[in-house]
């Protein structure tokens, strides 16, 4: 069964304009990856949330993206945040997930 990867929207200011899915889904997922885990951390502390968080930015994605697709293949499920708002516009992921996918 293969996994599945969310793209996680997160508050761009006040921690409580996150959804209640968006929480559902970082406490659900095997694994979350994040722009900044520094940053990230606040807001799995606000909202109690224990799943593994992994860095992914634009210095390591490119080296990280083969893993990642990896472990989707294998069924482990993925969510992928920015340090704010939604990623894959400017954000870690745009490289992985967009110019990867045409290559192929």
């Amino acid at each position: 069964m293969m996994g599945k990867l969310f793209i996680v929207a997160t508050p761009i200011g006040n921690l409580n304009d996150i959804t209640y899915r968006a929480i559902e889904t970082l406490k659900n997922v095997d694994i979350v990856l994040a722009e900044d885990t520094r940053h990230s951390k606040k807001l799995f502390a606000h909202f109690e949330i224990s799943t593994p968080l992994k860095a992914f930015h634009e210095h390591n994605e490119r080296e990280k993206t083969e893993s990642i697709i990896s472990k989707l293949n294998s069924g482990i499920s993925i969510a992928l945040i920015s340090d704010a708002g939604t990623p894959l516009i400017s954000d870690p992921g745009y490289f992985s997930f967009t110019c990867k996918k045409r290559r192929d």
